[in-house]
């Protein structure tokens, strides 16, 4: 099991950075299940019943400690992107790809908070406004590659067919993503030739004709 977290006692003003803080090292070190209210305020160096004030339960905790991973992921995804303004639409896409990828393999506790966690409050404001910039932002991209205006992503204007793909260039991004962080890959990774990664497994994937058409 991986060491506790060691307590950074809290000495300044803003409690509530203090404590996701505090809670982002337990969620990396341990992983979910080590992330409690009690562990978390242990962490920051308060009290254990000073959390609540700030985040109500533990729900409330997970809630704000996912929408920072959203938006740090959104951010990510965005940065890839702008790196290669004159690529294509399909290079675009694929550098974004790679750094969903990327993330996950980074971040495997944030990301599986993001996407798993069953205790996330998704009506919370600061969690529904990252998880609604994170989809645009996936959405435009993908749009761009089949040719749809972004725009109309978000009005219902997509067809069946284009919904389809979408969701395809998606669940192959999300599924690698997964698979790589729950060692899955490990076998196929290793059986590659020297100086292959994740990386080159991926722009494979990608090139055997699993981005929509």
């Amino acid at each position: 099991m991986p060491p506790r977290a060691a307590a950074t006692p809290y000495h300044h003003g803003d409690l509530r950075a203090a404590m996701l803080e505090a809670a982002q090292r337990i969620l990396e070190s341990e992983g979910i299940e080590g992330l409690t209210l009690r562990a978390a305020a242990r962490a920051a160096g308060v009290s254990h019943a000073a959390p609540k004030n700030h985040f109500g339960d533990l729900s409330g905790l997970l809630s704000e400690l996912a929408a920072i991973g959203f938006r740090r992921f959104t951010s990510e995804l965005k940065a890839a992107m702008e790196k290669m303004p004159s690529g294509s639409a399909e290079e675009r896409l694929d550098a974004m790809g790679a750094a969903y990828v990327g993330f996950a393999k980074a971040h495997p506790g944030m990301f599986v908070l993001m996407f798993r966690g069953e205790r996330l409050d998704l009506q919370r404001p600061a969690l529904r406004q990252a998880v609604d910039e994170a989809q645009a932002a996936l959405a435009s991209s993908m749009a761009a590659r089949l040719g749809i205006d972004a725009a109309a992503t978000g009005h219902g204007s997509v067809t069946p067919e284009q919904g389809a793909a979408m969701v395809r260039a998606w669940s192959l991004v999300h599924g690698f993503s997964m698979l790589l962080i729950d060692g899955r890959l490990d076998r196929v990774l290793a059986q590659m030739p020297p100086g292959s990664d994740w990386r080159t497994l991926l722009a494979r994937t990608f090139s055997v004709g699993s981005h929509p058409r």
